[in-house]
């Protein structure tokens, strides 16, 4: 079907929209995208890629664009809450062959995709029906505009509109985290990814380069907290290695819960869930932006090679469902470790941990 005049909408332009339109136009399609928030809202955060992400990227001819970008990441350091190690893992060699690991700011990616994707997004085109027919779906947005569809693709997130609205699945549900994310600016010097691994709560800081760290903590719960700065050095003002220094200058704290979705079928005649809005997971092995960069790759692949809109949605989903159900019980197995008393949990990380690390994403280095 490639550079076919179907009528494509893609509802949500954040990173998996962006991806998916990207790859949708280098198939010979022309997608309408649309945002129901209004342009530049962007949170000031950071990304971790791992290896698949990259050879995504390369699927979507974005490649060369990130290169500049952010910093390469070649090593994971593991180490106590005291700051002493307890394993490595070494990137380079996990992802041979697949791609680099890199950390940048999410804008500068989001900036990437956005020009990819052709620059047209239509903000504040909040959906508010969809209705399925016979060979297509008509879709009603709040300001009172709308149009029918050969294809609607819901990469709206895990609170995904289109999924409530075509009947494939209700809110999400908590994975059971609170996450606290932001980017420090004259912290110390940090050359790896180094995570620091403590009872039901961890702090990890990743190098995004030009002195920026990306830093990530979490904890057991399902509750935010009022004061977020407070919490985070309730929780870890007792670390070492790097977390004082962090703490010291990290002010602009943006606090979450995670999300997770699990779901009986992502497809709906004509309508199509990516990314979040399909298989949210706790972003435990940072996979959720890789795995909605592989969804677009893929997805466009079976819009291609298929004879019509119903058997690519079929190809396609029988293609990413091992690898996202993959992402979500390897999340949930090293979630579980979280409840494992550290006297316990240290010594087997210390000596098995690398291995059973780089293990978690095994059947991520083979092709899509």
């Amino acid at each position: 079907m490639g550079g076919s005049p179907l009528r494509i909408l893609v509802v949500g332009a954040g990173i998996a929209g962006l991806a998916v339109a990207r790859a949708l136009r280098l198939a010979g399609f022309r997608p309408d995208v649309t945002e129901k928030l209004p342009p530049n809202e962007l949170t000031d955060t950071g990304l971790y890629l791992p290896g698949n992400a990259a050879r995504a990227l390369r699927g979507l001819d974005l490649d060369g664009p990130v290169r500049p970008l952010g910093q390469v990441i070649r090593r994971q350091r593991f180490l106590d809450a005291a700051g002493d190690p307890l394993c490595e893992v070494d990137l380079d060699a996990l992802w041979a062959g697949v791609g680099e690991c890199r950390a940048l700011p999410r804008r500068d990616l989001y900036q990437v995709l956005l020009s990819g994707a052709g620059g047209a997004v239509r903000h504040g085109a909040e959906v508010d029906t969809v209705e399925l027919l016979p060979t297509g779906v008509a879709v009603s947005f709040t300001d009172g505009t709308g149009g029918e569809y050969d294809l609607v693709i819901g990469a709206d997130g895990p609170r995904s509109a289109v999924r409530a609205l075509a009947g494939l699945g209700g809110p999400p549900r908590p994975a059971g985290q609170v996450v606290y994310r932001g980017v420090v600016r004259d912290g110390p010097d940090v050359a790896d990814w180094t995570a620091l691994l403590g009872r039901r709560a961890g702090f990890l800081v990743v190098p995004l380069g030009a002195g920026r760290l990306y830093c990530y903590a979490d904890e057991a719960g399902t509750v935010a907290p009022a004061d977020p700065v407070a919490r985070l050095h309730e929780l870890f003002g007792g670390y070492g290695g790097p977390v004082p220094a962090v703490l010291a200058a990290w002010h602009d704290v943006q606090v979450g819960l995670t999300d997770e979705v699990e779901l009986g079928r992502w497809h709906r005649g004509r309508v199509l869930l990516v990314g979040d809005a399909a298989h949210a997971t706790a972003p435990t092995l940072s996979q959720g932006i890789a795995m909605a960069l592989e969804d677009a790759v893929v997805l466009a692949e079976s819009l291609r090679a298929a004879g019509g809109v119903e058997a690519a949605l079929v190809a396609y989903e029988s293609r990413r469902r091992p690898r996202t159900r993959w992402v979500r019980d390897r999340t949930r197995d090293r979630n579980r470790t979280r409840d494992v008393p550290p006297a316990l949990r240290d010594p087997l990380l210390r000596g098995r941990g690398g291995r059973i690390f780089g293990e978690h994403y095994r059947l991520l280095v083979g092709p899509l």
